[in-house]
């Protein structure tokens, strides 16, 4: 009876310099010439058989049909097809699989790899910001280089992933501005508020954006389960008057800030939900809403990041759902976020053509106080567009030919 190092030797193949073999604890490796190697699941690599009987290239999606099979057949033989570059690889059921070795290096379970894609061709990696770096991180792009330039929309959209706002200039007066851009990225998103809706000072108002009065900082929509990405925000009218300036704060540079220097507040806003609500409507014909979501301040992703802020003052319920003990605390945690979002919130003021763009996930935005008077308006013009949206537009213009 064989040893396990004389099976083990038996599946193993040597070309050139490079090696080819399986693991007893049921890998497959794969020893580059260049001293990289390569390590895979047996199982990772049945199921993922590129083959025409597995695979469907056309759809790019898996033919076949799990029922446990994958899971228990093992590698009979592997070898390195030196002259087509391949791992090659029979199954103890006489499957052959063929994997090219660059295709196989994109998927590679090494620790570089995973970070090179998940930075790279998942999301960009965001870059936190205070105020004291505000002009060193602020972008500026012409409208009409975004619009007709796909190297400029890809510089903007990477703008906006990795420092979460940027500033076009030179946009028409036209009210369809913002909704150009968001056609140019993809698709609108439709809110309880229309495709695209107005900032303006109006009689009546259903909204505490449309009133003269100082909006402190905050998100837009935190009572959306799937709420906006964006807020594309263009000037048409800028107020004459001192106030109707922007206000600006990087959320995640908040939230990042506590988790350093107050992780127990940190720990009470990621965790306690908070009820945020919109009641009303938005116009003469508009249809009542009354919507709702229950979310933390600061929410993470599946990898521990911070991946959205909700932080709207006019938007909180006066309903909080949970322990008594649990309001007190979230109250202490709740007022360190705001005083640490003021201390490093930044001022500027947009003139009539540009175009204010930010991370409705991350940013927290304001705006001061104004006069409205005859011949002293101020209108804007907004839009939104998820980050779903966004993200596939970025990785088509950078990875143009992507097969998978």
């Amino acid at each position: 009876m064989l040893s396990c190092r004389q099976q083990i030797s038996r599946l193993l193949f040597r070309n050139a310099s490079t090696l080819a073999r399986v693991q007893a604890a049921g890998y497959v490796e794969v020893q580059e010439e260049q001293g990289d190697l390569l390590r895979y699941p047996q199982v990772w690599l049945r199921d993922n058989c590129q083959c025409a009987e597995c695979f469907h290239t056309a759809t790019r999606a898996r033919k076949s049909h799990w029922e446990r099979g994958p899971l228990n057949i093992q590698v009979s033989q592997v070898a390195y097809n030196q002259e087509k570059e391949q791992l090659e690889v029979l199954w103890q059921d006489k499957h052959k699989s063929a994997f090219d070795i660059s295709w196989l290096r994109e998927r590679d379970f090494g620790e570089a790899a995973r970070k090179r894609y998940l930075e790279e061709v998942y999301k960009p990696s965001a870059q936190l910001w205070g105020k004291s770096e505000f002009e060193a991180v602020r972008r500026e792009f012409q409208y009409q280089d975004v619009i007709h330039q796909d190297a400029v929309l890809r510089d903007w959209l990477e703008a906006l992933a990795v420092q979460g706002f940027a500033i076009l200039k030179g946009a028409p007066n036209d009210i369809n501005v913002a909704k150009h851009l968001a056609k140019r990225i993809g698709y609108i998103k439709r809110t309880t508020y229309g495709d695209v809706f107005e900032v303006k000072s109006k009689p009546n108002a259903g909204n505490y954006a449309y009133l003269m009065t100082p909006l402190p900082l905050h998100t837009d929509m935190p009572y959306y389960e799937y709420k906006a990405g964006i807020n594309i925000l263009h000037t048409l009218v800028q107020s004459e008057s001192s106030g109707g300036a922007n206000t600006l704060t990087d959320g995640f540079n908040v939230a990042s800030q506590l988790q350093k220097l107050h992780p127990e507040h940190f720990e009470v806003l990621r965790s306690v939900p908070v009820n945020w609500f919109d009641i009303g409507h938005d116009g003469d014909d508009a249809k009542p809403f009354h919507s709702l979501w229950r979310a933390p301040v600061i929410c993470l992703d599946v990898d521990g990041r911070i991946t959205r802020i909700n932080q709207n003052t006019t938007k909180r319920d006066s309903r909080f759902s949970i322990s008594l003990e649990q309001a007190v605390s979230w109250y202490k945690a709740y007022d360190k976020f705001l005083e640490t979002a003021q201390s490093e919130a930044v001022e500027f003021k947009t003139q009539a053509g540009d175009v204010f763009v930010f991370n409705n996930l991350r940013m927290l935005h304001g705006r001061t106080a104004y006069e409205d008077a005859p011949g002293n308006k101020r209108h804007l013009v907004g839009a939104y567009v998820d980050w779903d949206i966004i993200y596939s537009k970025l990785r088509t213009l950078k990875f143009p030919n992507a097969k998978d």
